[in-house]
């Protein structure tokens, strides 16, 4: 029964464009955009850009490194993964630039001030920095020159990213709420999933 209903979700995702994944994960964006220039992201706009496009950024990496389990488990939607990487270091870096260009104004000074009084803010960028040479290699081309065996190890910086992207959104936000520790546990989930789950016995 189960592997049936993992054939047809397979046969189905066969089906789907890879553009249509491209396309959806750019309607978060589009939506900020609008929510923004009509006014309905609250008191501090600016802090509401950043939050979502940080938990933009981290869920489309959860779900790109999700799909290595899911393979194990029978269904395969590897063909999804770029592009949910891709979006997911796209979403990550807005994040970043709202919070140098809007939040800070480019003011230099402050933002080195940050970065010594709030420590969430150097393992938010560690986690961009670590995501920054996967959205350079994500082209078939750098695959074929790195070879698949280095350009894998490479990709375990992805690891890194959510590791890091989780521990920044939990001290992030205080008074210890369950959305960040969620998101917490989730990503421990995952990198235990894609550890410990042995291969598939089948393509």
């Amino acid at each position: 029964m189960a592997a049936a209903v993992t054939d047809r979700i397979n046969a189905l995702a066969r089906r789907v464009p890879t553009g249509v994944v491209w396309a959806g994960a750019t309607i978060p964006l589009v939506w900020l955009v609008w929510a923004a220039a009509t006014n309905q992201l609250g008191a501090d706009p600016v802090k509401a850009i950043e939050l979502k496009l940080g938990l933009w950024g981290l869920q489309f990496l959860l779900a790109s490194l999700c799909i290595s389990p899911l393979r194990r488990l029978g269904l395969n939607l590897l063909r999804f993964r770029r592009a949910l990487g891709v979006m997911a270091f796209f979403y990550i870096a807005l994040h970043f630039l709202a919070w140098v260009v809007l939040d800070m104004g480019l003011r230099w000074d402050e933002i080195l001030r940050d970065l010594y009084k709030r420590p969430y803010i150097i393992l938010g960028m560690v986690g961009l920095l670590a995501m920054l040479p996967l959205a350079v290699t994500s082209t078939n081309a750098a695959i074929r020159r790195l070879g698949a065996a280095r350009w894998r190890r490479l990709h375990r910086l992805a690891y890194v990213a959510a590791g890091a992207g989780a521990a920044h959104f939990v001290i992030l936000v205080k008074g210890w709420p369950a959305e960040p520790l969620l998101y917490a546990g989730a990503v421990a989930a995952v990198l235990l999933l894609r550890l410990r789950l042995p291969r598939p016995l089948r393509a």
